[in-house]
């Protein structure tokens, strides 16, 4: 049980809000099956075009990702990267434009724990500020929260941060995000699955929660996090 008497409660996904399973055998999943296909079929399109040449450069591509040969070499790129779960700024926002076809289609629907959505309407109705930070693409962030087995809970949310704030293992993301709210640090409460994570928020002054979900990964960190369960762990 974590006892937080601040004003911001900032928020993982994968593992946090959403299980791990859902991100990478059915997010990822449904990118890797239709980064090819996307790619073909946007090729004229001039931001989908700039996302897909950044990324080839990250990577060593040196052919145009216009060309036959540079998208095919991409698309394997791109497939490695998810398998390796790399955060690139550019694989994530290539990502997020791939699941907005999935969930305007109806194809993707988002899971979130079931103590989630009693928890937000909770948490925004008390007056509490709740804000997601997430390697996925901020984008990718409002798609999912829009469209959850529980409807939209956007509306609870008042903030995203992805990786262009910075990554989410590095001590300066987490002041970065405190400078952006307008309050001190020890007044944010960050959960995650993800030791490093927490370590980092840790450090700059901010409380923290470990959320311990079905499937997540061993646990590990330096400092000693309070362990919570479920959402309703937290109390104010």
């Amino acid at each position: 049980m974590i006892v937080f008497p601040g004003q911001v409660i900032l928020l993982d996904v994968e593992g946090t809000t959403s299980s791990i399973d859902f991100v990478y055998d059915v997010l990822f999943g449904y990118a890797k099956e239709h980064v090819a296909a996307f790619l073909q079929s946007h090729s004229a399109d001039d931001e989908i075009y700039e996302i897909a040449q950044t990324l080839a450069q990250e990577t060593g591509i040196q052919a145009d990702v216009r060309d036959s040969n540079g998208c095919t070499q991409l698309v394997l790129a791109a497939i490695d990267l998810m398998n390796k779960d790399v955060k690139s700024t550019p694989l994530k926002a290539l990502q997020g434009r791939i699941w907005k076809t999935g969930f305007q289609s109806g194809q993707l629907v988002a899971h979130v724990f079931d103590d989630v959505p009693p928890s937000l309407t909770n948490w925004s109705t008390s007056g509490i500020d709740i804000r997601i930070y997430s390697s996925g693409s901020i984008d990718a962030q409002k798609l999912f929260f829009r469209h959850t087995a529980a409807g939209d809970l956007t509306p609870h949310l008042r903030g995203h941060y992805d990786t262009t704030t910075g990554h989410k293992r590095e001590q300066e993301s987490y002041q970065k995000i405190s400078d952006d709210i307008g309050v001190k640090p020890e007044h944010i409460l960050f959960l995650s699955d993800i030791g490093a994570e927490l370590d980092a928020a840790r450090a700059v002054g901010m409380a923290t929660g470990a959320t311990m979900r079905p499937g997540n990964r061993p646990f590990e960190s330096l400092y000693d996090h309070e362990h919570i369960h479920s959402f309703a762990d937290v109390t104010f």
